[in-house]
């Protein structure tokens, strides 16, 4: 990569963190927060909680296209200001709906689909891998610090002081957009990164990406119920209050990664990557089973909370390549884009579900229709076709020329290594899916011209 597709990479990607920073630090201190607010029950604080979803999941696509007219860095801007606007009125509620009201406007900025467009404009095609590859990985870093910092931060300012730190971060966003996020000189479509109208019907219905979306849904889906009663739980069965918790999460989190590390090694290298996944989902559901004993039981809520975030991490890291994998070679953008509006979708349902489960079955009743959801899970991840291991390779057709997109289709297809072409004329690209190991890029590259 090239220092300025470094510099548009790197703050790109702090622009999404310090967005999800904010959002994720509420979630190990929202529960025991909101049960003070006016009007608040079970079902109301599970619909704050989750209410960002669905507005989020909604709008991420549309955003996106939106951004193709209008520019990248004014959608973010409006986005941006669209969340602090939101995360104000949530920092000034004295009432549960008024904090539904913020959580909606805060997940209206929905700027995520936009920022991974603004990273395609700024990389070329052979870099973008790569740039996408970093942001994706201050989302990780960035909801393990939230766990960590959330607790920390509820205990000196409350979570209203969350809500401002929100504002805040969102501001800072702003800044780092326009003075320091580079300029495009040109902003258009980006198949590898875009939803692209015309191909949302077939990504639709493919069964695999499906099964990919409805993982995601799950997942996310789980967590955020989960959260609805684990701070509770961990209050009455280790006496520890929810500003205190970082003191569990932090540990728990450093062993999750400790043993996420050699699964995804062990998926990727070793191409066990069917196997890890399906194994990571059963034990999602072994540690919502674990929790439905672990009020009495010290041992069990540990061993359980440290289990559901080990497979999390597995889950979360290895959904997306499965995407990428799967995804026809010129639909990435789209599957991407459908799978990460499941993603927040699943945020809403859980916050939806697990409060309502939480108001009329109590703790119990979440962790049991968390493991339900598990199940269905695990039966339909078994049955999944084995993902092959294959990359993106995106080359450029350098001219002005006509382009006979079947003649040259099919030389590329004569490419060892070459599963998968689809080459777009009126972009002059050629998209590839190839196996790594045995692509013969040189040859690629010289078809390509």
């Amino acid at each position: 990569m090239t220092r300025p597709e470094y510099r548009a990479a790197l703050s790109l990607a702090a622009v999404f963190s310090l967005r999800l920073l904010g959002l994720f630090m509420i979630y190990p201190v929202f529960a025991a927060y909101a049960r003070g607010l006016v009007g608040a029950t079970p079902y109301t604080i599970g619909l704050a909680l989750g209410i960002y979803g669905l507005s989020q999941g909604l709008l991420q696509i549309p955003f996106g296209m939106l951004s193709d007219r209008v520019g990248r860095k004014p959608m973010i801007v409006i986005g941006l200001l669209t969340f602090a606007a939101g995360s104000a009125i949530a920092a000034r509620a004295t009432t549960i709906d008024g904090v539904v009201l913020g959580r909606v406007l805060q997940g209206a900025g929905a700027v995520g689909a936009v920022i991974l467009a603004l990273v395609a404009d700024l990389t070329h095609e052979e870099n973008r891998t790569k740039a996408m590859a970093m942001v994706g990985i201050t989302i990780g870093l960035s909801f393990m610090l939230a766990l960590v910092a959330g607790p920390l931060v509820a205990g000196i300012a409350g979570v209203p002081g969350i809500f401002w730190l929100m504002v805040a971060l969102a501001l800072a966003g702003i800044a780092v957009v326009l003075f320091v996020v580079p300029t495009p000189e040109e902003s258009h479509r980006h198949r590898d990164a875009e939803a692209v109208p015309g191909m949302l019907r077939s990504v639709l219905r493919d069964r695999e990406l499906l099964r990919l979306d409805f993982g995601i849904f799950a997942l996310h889906a789980i967590l955020t119920a989960s959260f609805l009663v684990i701070p509770g739980l961990l209050h009455s069965t280790l006496r520890v209050d929810s500003r205190d918790q970082w003191l569990v999460y932090l540990p728990v989190l450093l062993v999750s990664v400790a043993a996420m590390i050699p699964a995804i090694v062990v998926a990727e290298k070793r191409r066990r990557m069917k196997e890890v996944f399906v194994g990571a989902v059963g034990v999602i559901v072994a540690s919502q089973l674990l929790l439905l004993r672990a009020e009495h039981s010290v041992a069990s809520l540990l061993v359980a909370v440290t289990l559901f975030f080990a497979a999390f991490n597995v889950l979360e890291a290895s959904l997306p390549s499965l995407i990428t994998k799967t995804a026809p070679a010129a639909a990435k953008g789209t599957a991407t884009g459908v799978y990460s509006s499941s993603q927040f979708l699943g945020i809403f349902f859980g916050g939806v579900a697990g409060g309502w489960i939480h108001q009329v079955a109590h703790a119990n009743g979440v962790f049991a229709g968390s493991a339900a959801i598990g199940v269905v899970w695990l039966l339909i991840a078994a049955t999944m076709r084995r993902p092959g291991h294959l990359t993106m390779r995106i080359l450029r057709i350098p001219g002005t020329g006509s382009i006979d997109e079947r003649a040259l289709g099919e030389r590329f297809r004569a490419v060892a290594g070459v599963a998968e072409v689809a080459v777009v004329a009126d972009e002059r690209l050629a998209y590839l899916k190839v196996d790594p190991r045995t692509f013969d890029a040189q040859r690629a590259q010289a078809i390509a011209g």
